[in-house]
């Protein structure tokens, strides 16, 4: 089977999350480039996921699908009372 092609990334960390880092490949005897790539695949994962849902907020209130910040804001502070009100939508 072919491994696909990789790239050198090189960058300053602090100390101790250098440390944190030897750390964890360690308890997992694993290396500190396994542990790097985990990291940055998950930090990429959710980068991409906060950017999709930013771009679907954004076309849903181009579209006009919003809700005003006084209804939700009377929503909120219903609460704590006895009868809460409805989830605006």
């Amino acid at each position: 089977m072919t491994q696909p092609s990789t790239r050198v990334l090189t960058a300053h960390v602090p100390f101790p999350l250098a440390e944190k880092v030897d750390q964890i490949a360690a308890r997992l005897e694993r290396s500190r480039g396994w542990i790097m790539k985990q990291a940055l695949s998950a930090w990429i994962s959710q980068e991409e996921e906060r950017d999709r849902l930013t771009r679907e907020a954004l076309a849903d209130v181009d579209a006009g699908r919003v809700i005003d910040q006084q209804a939700v804001q009377a929503w909120a502070d219903s609460l704590d009372t006895e009868q809460p009100l409805p989830v605006p939508r």
